[in-house]
């Protein structure tokens, strides 16, 4: 786009690891002399990246059915502004093939065939210095076979205008143009020509002899630019509004063959569309109803279940709880009962002890008895032993 346009655009690099195919859609205001021009370039960034690839065409389809949409949308309105509306549909859509020397993918077939009743298709055979002549002129019948035989319609220059048909008509030979593209300006001989650089030679982009980017240029911008758009209005948008207004119940005649009828279409339109929308109320208030019953046996269900376990629960709890005292009971008569028997060895130890001091004190008055006696026993001896100490020298005197 840079070299057909002769210009810079911005925009980065897209990766090609995207996981779906994503539209960007850049606008500029070009001026070259005193032409302006707004260009609008949408790019489909990470088509035929993905491993699935079979729903690929639908964001396309989509973006393309949307501008035209839009366009339907302003045309409809009561006070339209179509000469400042500034018009987002797709005039042409360079289809990039890629230089195998072999055939079609069939994701290009498929994407073609889906896009070729919504917008121009120009194909276009990318990087074609990287197949030989021979090779390049084969892949190009190839291709045409292959577009014929799949009933994929491309865009053909128009031949009716005599000022153009002659060179339309040859160009028409030439599909798909084989292009190369380059910003790089290279000196050959005496000028500076936009050209890539290799190896084994030079290839100069706007050399016919060398790649079709002239012819593209030619028939792009400079011949066929109002013919593109003039064929997106009539054919392409046209098919497009007739279908949306045939879903929306409009026709060109009613079935008795009698002329349209606006006001007749929309009172029908609207009572089908009253009938349809109270047949949806009914059937969602009888969906309402039939949930309400659903819910409230589903609860009723939930709440004799919860009966059931709040009895089971309870009769648990009663029967524990009669373990509970029962339990409780025997405690307590087995703490009544050792409370007696304490009550009884307490008593007991008491007479024991009172009986013991009794014994006690008699032994105690028998032994202080006793130790008198012992006592006056040892002093009545003691007197004799003294007696007799006195008397013995008497004795022995006599």
């Amino acid at each position: 786009m840079d070299t057909l346009f002769n210009t810079k655009f911005e925009g980065d690099p897209a990766s090609h690891s995207q996981p779906g195919v994503q539209l960007k859609s850049n606008t500029y205001d070009l001026q070259e002399s005193n032409v302006n021009l707004k260009l609008t370039i949408v790019s489909t960034v990470g088509f035929g990246d993905q491993i699935n690839k079979e729903d690929s065409y639908k964001p396309i389809v989509e973006f393309i059915d949307a501008q035209f949409e839009a366009y339907l949308q302003e045309e409809l309105k009561i006070k339209r502004v179509l000469h400042n509306y500034h018009d987002t549909r797709i005039h042409a859509c360079l289809y990039f093939i890629a230089p195998t020397g072999h055939s079609l993918k069939s994701l290009d077939l498929v994407t073609m065939k889906k896009l070729d009743s919504k917008v121009n298709i120009i194909p276009i055979i990318a990087k074609s210095d990287a197949i030989s002549k021979s090779e390049l002129t084969k892949f190009k019948i190839k291709i045409t076979s292959e577009l014929v035989s799949n009933g994929v319609q491309i865009y053909q220059f128009p031949t009716d205008d005599e000022s153009v048909a002659e060179i339309n008509g040859t160009m028409n030979a030439h599909l798909p143009f084989a292009v190369i593209g380059s910003t790089e300006e290279l000196k050959i001989g005496n000028k500076m020509m936009k050209a890539r650089q290799y190896p084994w030679g030079t290839v100069q982009v706007e050399n016919e002899a060398h790649c079709d980017f002239v012819k593209l240029r030619e028939m792009l911008i400079r011949v066929n630019m109002e013919d593109l758009r003039e064929q997106t209005h009539t054919r392409h948008y046209e098919l497009y509004r007739r279908c949306k207004l045939e879903e929306m119940g409009f026709k060109d005649t009613d079935p008795d063959s009698k002329p349209f009828s606006l006001q007749e279409t929309y009172e029908a339109k609207r009572n089908e569309f009253l009938g349809e929308l109270q047949k949806k109320e009914e059937a969602m208030r009888q969906m309402f109803v039939q949930r309400v019953k659903e819910k409230e046996a589903e609860l009723k269900e939930a709440e004799k279940e919860l009966h059931e376990k709040f009895d089971r629960l309870k009769k648990l709890h009663q029967d524990e709880k009669k373990k509970l005292e029962d339990k409780k009971k025997s405690l307590d008569d087995e703490v009544n009962a050792f409370k007696q028997r304490k009550t009884a060895a307490e008593l007991l130890q008491s007479q024991a002890q009172q009986a013991g001091g009794s014994q006690t004190l008699k032994r105690d008055k028998e032994r202080k008895k006793n130790s008198e006696r012992y006592c006056m026993a040892l002093a009545g001896v003691l007197r004799a032993r003294n007696w007799c100490d006195r008397i013995r020298p008497l004795i022995r005197v006599l």
